[in-house]
């Protein structure tokens, strides 16, 4: 498979290595704002078109007459994003890895071999020499540039936890840190399409993520308001936005943590803080993150231990992208030692204790790194 991914580059990307130096030159910047459309989510991505179109490139068309919602070059890009996911293949890489490859190349370079960029960026990733990625050389060949991301990617502590604009922020360490997220939904039609392509690659159901289910189309921090939390706007410390209610459907009991939770809104965190009588007189009284959990659910007679490094065992594991109502959410340190928790409310925000001078509030999940959840009810 190596060799195919090898050759794959060879076949299709050689000519534009050759004709590198005649494309248009235009700043990183311009090329990632050069199109409206790309300001927003790519949304309704109609997969089995997707699909259609990209056979058609593949078999030899020249995208005169081949579009694909969200590509502007079809001839040039979809034969990148074919090496990429014959990379990842090779590599053994799951197909969420391959999603968040995709992503991030459109994102960096709309999946073109670019021999430019923001100071010594170049190719697929917009990699930089001086930043240990390889020569200028090495990183204009697409496979090469492919096998250093994939690798990357992989180092990263729970990358298969992340959302994959999270996962794609700790490779890239983007001064746009949420702009990868507009590019998933294309990213995972054109990851479906072209793995089909070759001997078994279309049965990837990512097993080494089997634990945490079926991944929906568009993930947890997202480009929709509803999704990600920024349509509630600047949220004032310690109070509720305007427009939020408790979804519906949430589970009784997650509801009523949240409630209880919700009337700790405005309180200092304390550290060690058993959260017991946090508007009362006593500083020990008050919450720090883990208490937090910890009585909103003894609240509802759902005992859990005190603190992040506990609760991170307890319940069951879930993908940050099938979040509900109760469900914490871990971040900061690692997935398997994390640092801080706090509880999704659904509609994209989350209610902490965050640190000290701080006092319990509501945060967009946008503004999280999200390294684990866990269900406990």
């Amino acid at each position: 498979m190596k060799a195919l991914a090898a050759g794959i580059g060879v076949v299709f990307l050689s000519p534009i290595l050759i004709a590198g130096t005649g494309m248009v030159m235009v700043s990183c910047a311009d090329a990632v704002q050069s199109s409206g459309s790309f300001s927003s989510c790519l949304t309704n991505i109609d997969t089995d078109k997707v699909a259609e179109q990209v056979t058609k490139i593949l078999d030899g068309a020249s995208g005169k007459n081949v579009h694909i919602k969200g590509l502007d070059l079809p001839a040039e890009q979809v034969p990148n994003a074919q090496t990429i996911v014959a990379t990842g293949l090779s590599l053994d890489v799951p197909k969420k890895g391959q999603v968040v490859a995709l992503a991030t190349a459109m994102q960096e370079s709309r999946l073109r071999n670019l021999n430019y960029g923001d100071r010594d960026s170049l190719g697929l990733f917009q990699q930089r020499p001086s930043q240990g990625w390889g020569s200028a050389q090495q990183i204009r060949d697409p496979v090469y540039a492919s096998e250093q991301f994939y690798k990357h990617l992989l180092k990263v502590s729970g990358w298969q936890q992340m959302t994959v604009t999270q996962a794609a922020q700790a490779v890239q360490k983007s001064g746009l840190p949420d702009a990868y997220a507009k590019w998933e939904n294309l990213a995972t039609a054109l990851q479906d399409a072209i793995a089909k392509t070759f001997p078994g690659g279309g049965n990837d159901t990512d097993g080494k993520d089997a634990d945490q289910g079926k991944q929906p189309s568009t993930s947890t921090t997202g480009c929709a308001p509803g999704q990600d939390g920024s349509g509630f706007g600047r949220i004032l410390e310690g109070s509720v936005p305007k427009g939020y209610a408790i979804p519906k459907d949430a589970d009784p009991k997650a509801r009523k943590a949240i409630e209880w939770a919700m009337h700790q809104l405005g309180t200092l965190y304390q550290w060690g803080g058993s959260c017991t009588d946090s508007h009362g007189p006593d500083p020990m009284g008050r919450c720090d993150c883990s208490s937090l959990m910890q009585q909103a659910y003894a609240h509802v007679g759902v005992a859990l231990t005190r603190t992040t490094y506990t609760q991170i065992n307890e319940g069951k594991a879930i993908s940050p992208a099938q979040l509900k109502p109760g469900d914490l959410i871990f971040s900061r340190a690692s997935a398997s030692r994390p640092e801080h928790v706090g509880m999704y409310m659904g509609e994209g925000l989350v209610i902490e204790a965050p640190r000290t001078t701080k006092p319990v509030r509501i945060t967009p999940i946008k503004d999280w790194t999200i390294l684990a959840a866990r269900r406990v009810i």
